[in-house]
């Protein structure tokens, strides 16, 4: 049985604060790099990237396209500008399609809710609920997914703008939610605390706005490499199964802990609590982070694990390895030499994160290089966490404590 990677949620350079590099030739190069066997086109509601997809991909026939030897699933984040009780909603949500066709159709139904060439990540002023019946309407093989579900500002459950339950949002339409994106500040072991949950199957992707950014989180599938099987899969129904997910370290999230950016400002939940969640500096409110959301809603302890879970491991990409091994920044010539010899050596990035035994690591790599990659194996990392837009900061070769226990990820995998 087939087993491949899939990361669904990247943007192209027509999303805001996106890079250039982000062209289907240059994602489908990286995705080889990376190992990711099936790879969202993100954007397909821009019409101009919705061009260059029409002809820069091969039909594969499967619900799937093929560009040089990778296949690419034909995906979309949108954001949907609402009112509900008096009180302004923005929620994103990752669209699937199966045929560019269907795409095509989408776009002009969503046409009217929004300027869809304006953005990569549109923005409509409609209901969640409007949005799936219209989505599912015009092709019943469309799959919508809750986006980065635990964001502060653009989230289902997010501390600003969310709700406290998938009912709530969707209304008569949440039968047709399957499946919620955990995002890069939260994972599955922090999801698995909310009983209400329990039904839905957690992905993981990587929302990347560049191409060599796509793959720090993803997913892993056994199965036939399809468009049906893999949506089946995110029901939970067929014979392609989720078997795992590809997790940053959720302290590393940009939104993990509470905070004020401006002030500087950066708490754990019971800290802000104690300050009425108010910064100490300027008075005003702080953003409340993903971790003091989870505990809000959450109904069970940490460390419960529901009999339908999936397993996951966490990881660090293998250039912020390289780079704090060596004590040179990621972008160097120096870090992009070791990288590619490792590629070089054993074929993906995720052959040499996950898979490629110890001894063989510390024969290639250099020495600090090969420690850092199983030293991250392991859990032993120290993190700086997150919060107010500011990512946390991973450190493989501190001197403190390891914050993450190393059993978890291990024995869960």
């Amino acid at each position: 049985m087939a087993r491949f990677i899939a990361d669904f949620h990247i943007h192209s350079r027509y999303s805001r604060a996106c890079s250039k590099d982000l062209t289907v030739s240059e994602l489908a190069k990286w995705a080889k790099v990376k190992g990711i066997g099936v790879l969202g086109t993100g954007d397909f509601t821009h019409p101009r990237w919705l061009e260059e997809l029409k002809e820069e991909l091969r039909d594969a026939g499967s619900g799937l396209y093929e560009h040089a030897g990778v296949r690419f699933l034909l995906t979309a984040e949108v954001n949907t500008l609402f009112y509900k009780s008096g009180r302004a909603h923005q929620i994103h949500h990752l669209l699937f399609l199966p045929s560019l066709e269907a795409a095509e159709r989408l776009n002009t139904a969503l046409a009217s809710f929004g300027g869809l060439d304006i953005d990569g990540r549109p923005t409509l002023r409609i209901e969640p609920a409007r949005l799936v019946e219209i989505l599912l309407g015009l092709e019943p093989r469309a799959m919508l997914v809750p986006a980065h579900a635990w964001t502060p500002w653009f989230a289902i459950f997010g501390s600003t703008s969310g709700f406290d339950a998938v009912e709530e949002c969707f209304e008569h339409q949440a039968k047709h939610i399957f499946a919620l994106e955990t995002g890069l500040s939260s994972d599955p072991a922090m999801n698995w605390r909310l009983t209400s949950l329990d039904r839905y199957t957690l992905i993981s992707n990587s929302d990347a706005h560049s191409a060599r950014r796509i793959g720090r989180e993803a997913n892993i599938f056994e199965g036939e490499v399809t468009y049906d099987a893999i949506v089946d899969a995110l029901k939970r129904k067929g014979p392609t199964r989720l078997v795992g997910t590809l997790e940053f370290f959720p302290e590393e999230g940009k939104y993990h802990y509470d905070g004020h950016r401006v002030c500087k400002v950066r708490w754990s939940p019971a800290e802000s609590r104690q300050h009425g969640l108010r910064c100490s500096v300027c008075g005003r409110k702080v953003t409340v982070g993903v971790m003091h959301r989870v505990e809000t809603l959450a109904d069970r302890p940490e460390g419960v694990v529901p009999p339908q879970a999936v397993p996951f491991r966490r990881t660090v990409p293998l250039d912020e390895i390289i780079s704090e091994a060596l004590g040179v920044g990621v972008g160097t010539q120096t870090v992009d030499r070791e990288y590619q010899a490792l590629i070089s050596r054993f074929g993906t990035e995720f052959g040499v994160l996950l898979d490629t035994p110890g001894e063989e690591l510390r024969r290639a790599a250099l020495p600090k290089v090969a420690e850092g990659i199983l030293r991250m194996r392991e859990g032993r990392v120290t993190i700086e966490p997150g919060y107010d837009g500011e990512y946390g900061k991973v450190h493989i070769f501190g001197e403190a404590e390891p914050l993450v226990p190393s059993e978890q990820q291990i024995t869960l995998f």
